[in-house]
């Protein structure tokens, strides 16, 4: 069983995408997005396979919540920095997990 100390050991932040690309390299389809936790921990990478719920255009200004303290994993010719969090659908396609409120600060951390 996982303890409180574990979850803490996890750096969750809110992040705002601030560009999206397309990844058709990538086994599967997917995106490659540009995330901005803020200052403190500045601009992440990561590779996300949304593309059946979301479009590029959509993405750009859309709050995210992603883990900014893994260690960055190599997707094909991409190095993903980040691990964006989402949730599946019936089909099991990924839905971002997104504040519901736009005052969520940039940067600000999950407890």
């Amino acid at each position: 069983m996982a303890t409180y100390d574990d979850f803490a050991k996890l750096d969750i932040r809110v992040g705002k995408i601030i560009a999206v690309e397309d990844f058709p390299e990538a086994r599967k389809p997917a995106y490659k997005l540009t995330i901005d936790f803020g200052p403190e921990i500045g601009q992440k990478r990561s590779s996300v396979q949304i593309v059946k719920h979301y479009k590029k255009d959509e993405l750009v200004g859309k709050k995210v919540l992603g883990v900014v303290n893994f260690p960055p994993r190599q997707i094909g010719p991409f190095l993903s920095e980040c691990l964006t969090l989402g949730v599946p659908d019936e089909d099991g396609e990924c839905i971002l997990i997104v504040p519901d409120k736009d005052d969520a600060m940039i940067g600000g951390k999950l407890y």
